[in-house]
């Protein structure tokens, strides 16, 4: 495998990341969806009025939840528990991630001032192309839809775009560098093939052992690409949502899950028990366009200064190594800012 597919390799090793790329080469892309993006914009974007949208908890299912979006000129994403009033906002930074064991978990300061399950959220940051955002909840519970964060895009757009008066700033790697887990997942960051374009473009494939199976999405993230991926609900195994509703009863942390058969895609050995929300030219692809806009982008936004630019390649890879690779290229100083 050329030295440019791979770059350097922060985490794992040589012959096990080849393997894993001769695995992604030999899956066909189902979908190859690359616009010519908008004009670059030259200054900080926020929202333009507060909005607010409501749901079901996440993990306390019977409970309503409500996210309040607020403009602010304070660079960044933050998240303000109101519940905390002694607690200081959560800045959306690989600085404060927690844990990633089921899903990213932000925190800051005292343990009990997190967030759970940030990352339906937070991909909305580069998805939609909005700089600096507050976002104040009573709990550390967010809502969940059951059209994926469909509804979280919609508020943002109802709630229009002001520009701050800060230039945008963008980032990218300095050169190629991947990093691989033990089970075969892969992630590559690549710097843009042309430093004047202001481009994001994401080569993912996904293998399931159940009816997902192998797919194969190649996309640049625009405002446009983002809101038809944004849809695209978490999966889940069916044997996983069974014990949820059986044995799970009896542990309050799976008793209380949210979790419908509308706002999960619940994929058995060898078919859906749900109809799938995304398909291409008959082939169910929901999986990998969450995977895609929901878990990469999500990742993507914990470099909390800047919009990221370049070509991201992703197989087998999951909240962990994505949050990893995060984190070496701040450890390993592997970020630059572009003029």
């Amino acid at each position: 495998m050329a030295e440019a597919m791979c770059g350097q390799i922060l985490q794992g090793n040589r012959l096990s990341v080849e393997r894993s790329y001769a695995e992604l080469a030999g899956i066909p892309v189902d979908q190859d969806w690359t616009p010519e993006p908008p004009p670059p914009a030259t200054r900080q974007v926020t929202i333009g009025s507060p909005v607010s949208v409501t749901g079901p908890g996440t993990f306390f299912g019977k409970a309503s939840r409500t996210l309040n979006f607020e403009p602010t000129t304070q660079e960044g994403w933050w998240f303000a528990r109101t519940d905390l009033p002694d607690a200081l906002p959560i800045r959306v930074s690989v600085n404060t991630v927690w844990t990633t064991q089921r899903n990213i978990v932000l925190c800051s300061g005292s343990p009990h001032n997190y967030m759970r399950m940030v990352e339906h959220i937070i991909a909305l940051r580069n998805g939609l192309e909005i700089d600096n955002l507050m976002i104040r909840m009573d709990s550390g519970d967010p809502p969940l839809f059951d059209r994926g964060s469909a509804d979280l895009v919609e508020a943002l757009d109802r709630a229009g775009r002001q520009t701050v008066d800060q230039p945008v700033k963008w980032v990218t790697v300095r050169e190629p560098v991947t990093v691989s887990s033990p089970s075969g997942g892969i992630l590559t960051f690549h710097p843009p093939a042309d430093a004047q374009r202001r481009i994001l473009d994401i080569d993912c494939g996904v293998n399931f052992k159940s009816a997902i199976g192998r797919q194969r999405l190649r996309v640049r993230v625009t405002p446009e690409t983002f809101r038809h991926g944004a849809q695209a609900r978490t999966n889940a195994p069916f044997l996983s949502m069974l014990f949820c509703k059986t044995i799970g009863q009896l542990f309050a942390d799976w008793r209380n899950l949210g979790y419908t058969t509308r706002n999960i895609l619940i994929a058995g050995r060898w078919k859906y028990f749900n109809p799938p929300r995304i398909e291409h030219q008959g082939k169910a692809l929901e999986a990998v366009w969450h995977r895609t806009m929901m878990d990469l982008l999500a990742a993507i936004a914990l470099i909390d200064v800047g919009r990221f630019v370049g070509r991201v390649t992703s197989y087998k890879a999951g909240h962990a190594l994505d949050v990893q690779m995060i984190r070496l290229l701040y450890q390993k100083k592997l970020l630059v800012e572009l003029d």
